[in-house]
């Protein structure tokens, strides 16, 4: 249970997220966390602001992973489906949604990450040219793609199925140079882990070919109002963007904290994506202690639609309540 110094800090934190993001009512921290989210939204998009930036977060789809004693490691599928317990999702399998984030903002639409494409990560992740095409973006408009890393989830959207040929030939792309680099080294394809080979052969074959990447270092404003910060252990080049917009701002921390219902509350989980564990886990505390001791707003990936919620201190570890819509 709660002390009620605990749950007043839950509250105030529920309010003010309810407030950020324009919700009718009040936002309420609940033990479960997540009790009233379905595992795939009844809509495709949410409109939020922060500043003036507006953010489109876009569903594209749900890896209904089947439970495997990898995927976390060092803890067994028993503690996976506890935590998904306790936070009131399903424990038929481990949900892992997809969400990407559209902002306009200084005159430019900025997709970050590609999504997965359409059917190429998994065969219900389709949705996102459709949702797209429903907030009302045309994916031609699109100036900006800023990328976070080169897992498949977040950057086969790039690519068309089974061709190749590149979505998104006139926009910039925007990605760490050392993401870039160690993922195109032609020494690498032979190192890859055999499961990874499949993915590292397909990036190296084809994105050396484009002329359209800006390879930019960590810290480096990207474009006005947008800083790449490096994020590394879940790749080598892992890296979150700050937007900001007068005194707010807007963490889209990608990986950092992939599934919140069991890193949030064990935060020394190590995943089996991550290539580097306790580089993951260091950084995955640093970036979210930034988020609570400075009130940045946070987008995920992988946290429930859309893909944006509310962290508080919990001892070592976090509390976590979803936006809900």
């Amino acid at each position: 249970m709660f002390s009620m110094s605990r749950r007043t800090v839950l509250q105030s934190a529920a309010a003010a997220a309810a407030a950020a993001f324009g919700l009718a009512g009040k936002l309420e921290f609940t033990r479960p966390a997540f009790a009233q989210t379905p595992v795939e939204p009844t809509v495709g998009f949410y409109k939020y602001t922060v500043g003036d930036i507006e953010i489109t977060a876009i569903y594209d789809g749900i890896w209904k992973k089947p439970h495997d004693p990898a995927f976390i490691k060092n803890v067994s599928v028993e503690d996976t489906k506890a935590a998904l317990a306790k936070a009131g999702l399903t424990t038929d399998f481990m949900p892992i949604p997809l969400t990407v984030a559209v902002l306009k903002m200084g005159g430019r639409l900025i997709m970050m990450d590609a999504g997965s494409g359409v059917g190429q990560w998994q065969a219900n992740a389709t949705h996102l040219p459709a949702n797209m095409a429903a907030a009302g973006i045309d994916y031609k408009a699109i100036d900006t793609v800023m990328i976070s890393h080169f897992h498949p989830d977040h950057v086969w959207g790039l690519m068309e199925k089974g061709t190749n040929t590149p979505v998104f030939p006139n926009a910039e792309l925007i990605v760490n140079a050392t993401e870039y680099t160690w993922w195109t080294d032609p020494s690498r394809l032979a190192k890859l882990p055999e499961g990874r080979k499949p993915a590292g052969k397909r990036i190296a074959e084809n994105f050396p070919k484009w002329k359209n990447w800006k390879l930019v270092e960590d810290g480096a404003e990207v474009v006005p109002g947008i800083q790449i910060i490096a994020a590394p252990g879940h790749t080598p080049g892992h890296s979150v963007y700050l937007a900001n917009s007068g005194k707010e701002q807007l963490m889209i921390s990608a990986d950092t904290m992939y599934v919140p219902a069991l890193l949030a509350p064990h935060p020394e989980w190590q995943g089996a994506y991550d290539q580097d564990g306790p580089t993951a886990i260091a950084t995955r505390h640093k970036l979210i202690d930034r988020v609570i001791a400075d009130n940045i707003r946070i987008s995920g990936s992988h946290f429930p639609f859309p893909g944006t919620g509310v962290f508080v201190k919990d001892g070592n570890a976090y509390g976590f309540t979803p936006v809900q819509i």
